[in-house]
């Protein structure tokens, strides 16, 4: 199987993070975010993953280049204007083959089984396969509606409190059947919430909702982008960061240079050849990037 990740978006919702760097390389403790996306997709036997692309695109290109350091093969997919979930994936059509194809958003971090999605999805003999989270607040998503079943049975883009009466939403995830992208106009803005998934509830298609209780978030705002980092340091996800971890949850890169004076008050992460003066004080839940230099406060007193 192939899988590709919706990583063309601006991030508007991230900036100043997103000025200069797209979204989905934003670093994520010891690496741009997306790394961990292709392993997550590499842990499941994935080893063929197109990256759509727009905004900055040469920028994920070069840090990514032909994916054999990671171990895989990436394939690029160039949309020169925004066209939507659905748009941007069908622009990748000569990549796809008979296979169902998996769909990542490049903005979602999660520990959800792949496996047991892909399992789900051949036994419903399903066309478009969903996976679905329970989320507190789900009126900045989409609901998905489901019979007993599985089955899907409505879409509620953004729903206002009052529509909102389920938080089980769309965790932008999908395995779709390649043959339904002829579905799919060409060269046009195209969505899969708004557009092809409830044509193909119209069609009565096989659509089915795969309800995880596994870890999930989408990192788009500043808020969730920090809470990712704290749920990381306190064991909500595992992530394969190789780095030394001392007492409480104190992860360390390599050839870091910390004064035995310095308080570390865990659980916190300090990247590769970063330097710690003497006297200094980080405090909880501290994300120290790579080569970063932190001086205790000097005072004139």
């Amino acid at each position: 199987m192939k899988a590709i990740i919706i990583a063309g978006g601006s991030g508007t919702r991230l900036r100043p993070l997103t000025y200069n760097l797209p979204k989905p390389i934003i670093p994520f403790f010891d690496k741009p975010f997306l790394i961990y996306q292709l392993e997550y997709l590499k842990k499941y036997g994935i080893n063929e993953v197109i990256v759509n692309t727009h905004y900055l695109h040469t920028t994920i290109k070069y840090i990514l280049k032909d994916g054999s350091d990671l171990g895989i093969k990436i394939f690029y997919s160039y949309e020169e204007k925004p066209m939507g979930t659905a748009g941007a994936v069908k622009l990748a059509e000569s990549y796809f083959d008979n296979e169902p194809l998996i769909i990542l958003n490049g903005d979602v971090l999660t520990d959800i089984n792949l496996s047991e999605i892909i399992s789900y999805h051949n036994k419903n003999k399903s066309d478009i396969t969903i996976a679905l989270t329970k989320v507190k607040d789900p009126t900045a998503f989409g609901l998905v509606f489901t019979n007993e079943n599985g089955r899907i049975e409505k879409f509620l883009e953004k729903p206002s409190y009052d529509e909102a009466i389920i938080n089980t939403v769309n965790a932008g995830i999908y395995i779709i059947n390649p043959e339904y992208f002829k579905l799919v106009p060409k060269n046009e803005p195209y969505s899969f919430e708004r557009g092809l998934f409830p044509l193909m509830l119209n069609l009565e298609k096989n659509l089915y909702g795969y309800i995880s209780n596994s870890y999930w978030i989408d990192i788009g705002t500043p808020d969730k982008y920090i809470q990712a980092h704290h749920d990381t340091l306190i064991g909500k996800i595992k992530l394969n960061i190789p780095f030394d971890k001392i007492e409480n949850n104190i992860f360390i890169g390599k050839d870091v240079d910390i004064d035995e004076s310095v308080n570390l008050q865990g659980p916190l992460f300090i990247g590769n050849k970063a330097k710690i003066r003497k006297n200094s004080f980080i405090e909880e839940f501290s994300v120290i990037s790579n080569n970063t230099f932190i001086d205790a406060k000097k005072s004139n007193i």
